[in-house]
């Protein structure tokens, strides 16, 4: 990482976030969540070139805040950490998949590894419709 690179990126994504409830991988065309991969990674692409990111491969802060309706999230917190970690990892070298049904969000990524995740903040928050915003933040202290 270099020291013109970002080192927070922030941003909002419609919807419900991709939940990691499965043995079937999230990136698989068949998977159910494939709709809310798809939503988070364009949503993570456009605020990657709106800062500047480049993937790092320092340790990492993750916020989540999910909004929804009644307060009452249709999943549980781990399951959507879980889930929206590993979309925002890299996924240039998939092991046994194919990830060409992504097309140019294949390459999007804030993280090499999600094992870079160290410090996590999960909120929930009452909204008429659900939504979330995620921010990563490269943590210099460890």
């Amino acid at each position: 990482m270099s020291s013109s690179d970002a080192v927070e990126i922030a941003f909002e994504v419609p919807g419900w976030p991709p939940i990691k409830n499965e043995a079937l991988s999230l990136f698989s065309a068949n998977n159910r969540q494939h709709e809310r991969v798809r939503e988070l990674l364009e949503a993570t692409a456009v605020a990657s070139r709106s800062v500047g990111w480049n993937v790092t491969d320092r340790l990492v802060g993750l916020d989540v805040t999910l909004r929804a309706p009644r307060g009452r999230p249709a999943g549980d917190a781990t399951n959507y950490l879980g889930g929206i970690g590993d979309v925002l990892q890299d996924k240039s070298s998939p092991i046994n998949l194919d990830l060409s049904h992504l097309g140019s969000l294949q390459q999007v990524a804030l993280y090499l590894d999600d094992r870079q995740i160290v410090r996590v903040r999960y909120d929930v928050e009452p909204a008429d419709n659900p939504s979330y915003s995620v921010r990563v933040v490269v943590l210099s202290h460890l």
